[in-house]
């Protein structure tokens, strides 16, 4: 049990400096941003902002995700098509919102 434990740091450990990859770009259409970037350190967080129907995606710090700015963590997390994770939060947080309001 232990010998999982120390395998499951190990693996944290190295997917983390291996760096995140976040969709890149600058464009006015979510589903033409097909770019790809590695961040590097310090960067740790994807993000997407849309100004005037501009749309720019990339990296930053946790530190510089400020209203108005959507963050997320986890490899290509910026996506125009939610899926995994924001798939399941969506169904989940649209339930609890039918059975309680």
């Amino acid at each position: 049990m232990h010998l999982y434990g120390v395998l499951m740091v190990l693996f944290m450990t190295l997917s983390t400096a291996c760096g995140l990859d976040c969709f890149s770009c600058l464009a006015s259409d979510s589903t033409s941003c097909t770019q790809t970037a590695t961040c590097s350190f310090p960067l740790d967080r994807c993000f997407t902002i849309n100004v005037n129907g501009l749309l720019t995606k990339g990296c930053q710090t946790h530190y510089a995700c400020l209203p108005g700015i959507t963050c997320c963590e986890g490899n290509l997390c910026n996506s125009a098509i939610p899926t995994g994770p924001s798939v399941v939060l969506l169904l989940v947080s649209s339930a609890i919102i039918t059975l309680f309001l």
